[in-house]
């Protein structure tokens, strides 16, 4: 099948990199994935076999305005028209992410179907506080779902979308995340020079008040563990002045960016999450493949659907930072064994890519 799947951009985001696995997999299986980008800014730089297609080149102004949606809408039209002449009719399109969700639905291109990666709700929320044109913004783009084939990246977004007054899907359906298994495991195992010999936490998330690194410092001044933290982010400037403010500064290692963060989570003693919204957190099925153990804000969605059973009780309350610090002590004490995981099944590559094919063929 000839696949389009479109996103904002290939960059080092979520659901560029979920996208990425899912298109890798999609190929393998003898597929034919094109990518429809909305914009060329951060491309991936080791994207060979898969075609890209930039619809709109440069950071495009009038992507996200209120009044050219529809106007843009036609050029992508277009586009997709002229594209298809080149390499033939796409079978079905893969929409990611609200600027480029719109648009697609606009365009009326078919049959289309809508990913979404994260919390409703919360994303209006905190639109709301960012002032009224980013809020009206986000809520025509959740209002544009309506109607349309969609897919959730976790069961709790698909509860919450099943909910929502304004949100009236044609077809609705949960599919998690694709991870290619055996290349975590074998990235985990390449050696790197530069991590800590000594025991230490880790924490991997962007510098966004999502992930609530505040909640995460607080969180380590009240341990009684003493290891110190890796956090892989961005910002990290930002992030040890933040640190100095909680008095934590001495416990927190920035490493920089790594191209292959495996190895640093497999070593370390415990990843910890402190969102206070996520979609399906990538990073907690990473470090499970990895062996690493997880405490985890229960925040919705995707936590308490990745920490069952024995696992659960170290997910703590959303913004409650004694609880996140005792549940790291908890861990580092119980020591739980990570083998043998459901989750880690479920969402092989292999396992996700049919699923898409068989649920949009």
């Amino acid at each position: 099948m000839r696949i389009a799947i479109a996103i904002d951009r290939l960059s080092t985001g979520g659901a560029a990199k979920v996208m990425y696995s899912l298109a890798q997999e999609l190929q393998n299986s003898g597929h034919e994935p094109h990518f429809l980008l909305m914009n060329d800014h951060n491309v991936y730089k080791d994207i060979t076999s898969i075609p890209v297609h930039v619809c709109f080149p440069g950071r495009h102004r009038k992507l996200n305005g209120l009044l050219s949606a529809n106007a843009m809408a036609d050029v992508l039209k277009e586009k997709i028209s002229d594209i298809e002449k080149e390499v033939g009719n796409f079978d079905f399109f893969l929409s990611n992410l609200d600027k480029t969700n719109l648009l697609m639905i606009k365009s009326q291109v078919s049959p289309l179907y809508v990913v979404v990666h994260a919390s409703v709700k919360a994303e209006l929320q905190r639109h709301a506080k960012l002032g009224p044109i980013k809020y009206l913004r986000k809520l025509r783009a959740k209002k544009a779902l309506n109607e349309q084939n969609v897919i959730t990246v976790s069961e709790g977004i698909e509860g919450e979308i099943n909910n929502i007054a304004f949100i009236n899907p044609k077809t609705l359906k949960t599919i998690y995340n694709p991870f290619n298994v055996s290349e975590i495991i074998e990235k985990s195992n390449e050696e790197n020079k530069h991590i800590p010999d000594a025991e230490y936490l880790i924490h991997v998330g962007r510098f966004v008040k999502q992930k609530r690194h505040d909640v995460l410092f607080d969180s380590i001044s009240k341990m009684k563990n003493k290891l110190p933290v890796v956090l892989l982010v961005n910002n990290e400037d930002k992030v040890r002045k933040l640190a100095e403010k909680y008095n934590v500064a001495d416990r927190v290692i920035l490493p920089g960016h790594q191209t292959n963060p495996y190895p640093w989570i497999k070593n370390a003693k415990a990843m910890v999450l402190s969102s206070d919204f996520e979609g399906l957190p990538t990073v907690l099925i990473e470090s499970l493949i990895c062996g690493t153990p997880i405490v985890s804000t229960d925040c919705p969605h995707g936590p308490k659907e990745i920490l069952k059973e024995q696992l659960s009780k170290y997910l703590v309350p959303v913004q409650d930072s004694s609880a996140l610090a005792n549940a790291v002590d908890n861990i580092l004490a119980d020591n739980p064994s990570i083998r043998d995981m459901d989750i880690v099944d479920e969402v092989r590559a292999s396992n996700i890519a049919n699923i898409y094919i068989e649920h949009c063929k």
